[in-house]
């Protein structure tokens, strides 16, 4: 068997990892860790295919007062430090991307209210450019499930989500928060909102700057200044919404982003005047109804992505633009208390302008789908059946899955999930000048997971541990290389195997509240077969898809008074296909702080160090990362 060469290292990984915690207490003062959801328990998305008919997938919930304490950091700082997943970070405010067990950029699906926000020519989405302050939910979905969001989502799905609109007698909410930090930092936010029974608006929105003048250490071993690292931007969301009458109503959401970013010189550079410009403007007009056992959706999505880089020094300016329409109609229909069954129908367009050949290029998808859960044993057994039929431009072809949870005792659960996966080239892929391959195939293969959730409680303690084990095979995967000029091409097999850990450990004593937790992930991610002659590549890890990774959590709350210190490990990075070369490990240290003041007017006062024994690394080769750095806030509440 395949897995036989790892049985070894995964084993001893599972017992060196050993258990622990978080999770503060129900309290809006208190500081949350992540959740891990084996069989659905709770309601943690507006989104039916989230929260019903994924009951044997993993999935993560970041905690709202998580959410709250990193809201002056982008969603690539928070996954780094509280979630299971790598992010490949070029810098402190440069280009991040996700890497799900394995997966590639452009294998790990990013969604916004439920509509795919990858960019329409890449394929991926840049995570440092969303902010936290933002979202309302984040959820982090592991291992395909194509069936359910679509070709392309390979190694896994980041969800974010803004809170669904209220309807209730008149109200009005207003908060404004300012922060401070290293490198010159400075932010600001605002949240407004306005509801009454028929009515709901609101506002969130944001603005930052940052000089990333940090000190690093370059190849000669002298330490410098960063240079050219200054940034600044901006954004907003703004909704809209209308109850006609009750459980049916019409909202309209923009989300417009701007970020300004210099892009600082690598080790091998001596000098750099890089510039880039990105700016967004994603919009969701959305209509649901429901009646007693039905909900009805239909949504229409248009996302305008812009991005302006420049490079004085040999005279290049690239003004790239894409677009996507997304749309897409669902019925959920609810049969009796164990059967329900969702039908749905999407249609995604992508379109460039490529240049210099000024032709339009585009990919159209549509496809039909269903979904049918079935609850049995006194609930016990929680099924899905998830099936696509897709067709992108003139192929099709058909999406199965199924997954389940099964609860043995309340104390344990069981899981299991398996995915057809499927991903198209992209347009860049296909067609970007110089180096796009047409010849390109698509990339396909199977995503099985299973894993098991111990939960106990006992007086003071709560205990809860949760392992997951997962293998994947992916035929044709797509990767870039080349000389003077990269192209894509389909290297013949890959294969991803490994076991993550999620332990918590929760102690009260009075009103004071002790946790601890570790998470860990163990992932071998290599190349069986190639279509290359005398690759060496064969049986060696994909770069940057480190083995080991983790992060520790240690803290406690006391009243309003929150207090964590958070550990994150990450292991050997090889740069190169034959593991030739390769980044060293790093760990750094992690402080969060936050008092909520309550009174008539609550104040949230925060605070995070990151990097507290300024460890000196980098995430990618020649992309030296930040030293000790800190961030500071305070959040009014004016209107609740």
């Amino acid at each position: 068997m395949a897995w036989s060469g790892t049985y070894k290292p995964v084993v001893f990984a599972i017992l060196l990892f050993t258990f622990a915690i978080n999770c503060f207490a129900q309290k809006t003062d208190t500081l949350h860790e992540f959740k891990v959801r084996a069989a659905k328990a709770r309601h943690i998305s507006a989104d039916a295919r989230l929260d019903v008919f994924a009951p044997g997938q993993k999935i993560i919930t970041i905690d709202s007062a998580v959410l709250q304490q990193y809201q002056y950091q982008s969603i690539a700082s928070l996954l780094a430090q509280q979630a299971p997943v790598f992010i490949k970070s070029y810098g402190f405010n440069s280009l991040a991307t996700l890497n799900f067990r394995g997966a590639s950029a452009a294998q790990s699906s990013v969604f916004w209210n439920g509509v795919p926000i990858q960019n329409a020519a890449l394929g991926v989405t840049d995570v440092s450019l969303l902010p936290v302050s933002l979202m309302d939910k984040v959820n982090i979905v592991y291992g395909g499930s194509s069936a359910l969001w679509g070709s392309g989502n390979v190694g896994g799905a980041l969800m974010l989500e803004n809170d669904m609109p209220v309807f209730d007698s008149l109200h009005t909410a207003l908060s404004v928060s300012a922060g401070a930090g290293s490198f010159t930092q400075y932010m600001g936010a605002l949240k407004a909102a306005y509801n009454n029974r028929r009515w709901f608006f609101s506002l969130n929105a944001y603005g930052q700057s940052a000089k990333d003048n940090f000190s690093y250490t370059d190849l000669s071993g002298s330490t410098k200044k960063m240079v050219n690292d200054a940034m600044y931007g901006g954004g907003a969301i703004a909704e809209a919404a209308y109850r006609f009458a009750d459980k049916n109503v019409i909202s309209l959401t923009a989300w417009y982003q701007y970020n300004n970013r210099d892009i600082p010189p690598a080790l091998f550079e001596t000098d750099s005047l890089k510039n880039s410009v990105n700016s967004s403007l994603r919009t969701v007009l959305q209509w649901n109804k429901e009646t007693t056992g039905n909900k009805w959706y239909l949504k229409s999505s248009f996302i305008a992505d812009n991005m302006v880089y420049d490079d004085p020094a040999i005279l290049l300016h690239a003004n790239n633009s894409t677009y996507q329409y997304y749309q897409e109609a669902g019925w959920q229909h609810k049969l009796d208390d164990h059967n329900q069954f969702l039908i749905f129908l999407p249609t995604q367009i992508t379109w460039m302008k490529m240049v210099p050949d000024t032709l339009t290029r585009s990919i159209f998808k549509t496809a039909i789908a269903g979904a049918y859960n079935v609850k049995a044993f006194h609930n016990r057994l929680n099924a899905a059946v998830n099936v696509r039929a897709e067709i992108v431009n003139s192929t099709s072809f058909l999406l199965p899955g199924l997954d389940a949870s099964y609860k043995v005792a309340e104390w344990l659960s069981l899981r299991g999930n398996v995915q057809r996966t499927y991903r198209t080239p992209t347009l860049d892929e296909l067609y970007y000048v110089p180096g796009g391959n047409t010849t390109l195939k698509p990339e396909q293969g199977w995503n099985e997971d299973a894993g098991y959730s111990i939960k106990v409680k006992k007086g003071a303690f709560v205990f809860h541990h949760d392992l997951s084990v997962f293998n994947r095979n992916i035929k044709d995967w797509i990767v870039w290389f080349g000389g003077a000029i990269w192209t894509p091409h389909n290297i013949a097999q890959v294969h991803s195997r490994g076991v993550e850990t999620q332990n918590e450990f929760l102690y009260t004593v009075g009103q004071v509240i002790f946790h601890i937790s570790l998470n860990t992930s163990y992932i071998v991610a290599t190349t069986t077969n190639s279509y290359i002659p005398n690759d060496g590549s064969i049986g060696k890890q994909i770069p940057y898809t480190p083995i080991y990774n983790g992060q520790a959590n240690v803290g406690l709350s006391f009243k309003g008074l929150s207090f964590s210190y958070n550990h994150t490990y990450t292991g050997y990075r090889y740069i190169t296909t034959d593991e030739s070369e390769y980044l060293s490990p790093y760990q750094t240290g992690n402080i969060q702080a936050m008092y909520n003041i309550v009174c008539s007017r609550p104040i949230l006062l925060l605070m995070q160090c990151n990097n507290v024994w300024n460890n000196r690394y980098a995430v990618v080769s020649a992309r030296p990362m930040p030293g000790i750095n800190y961030i500071i806030g305070v959040k009014f509440t004016i209107l609740q």
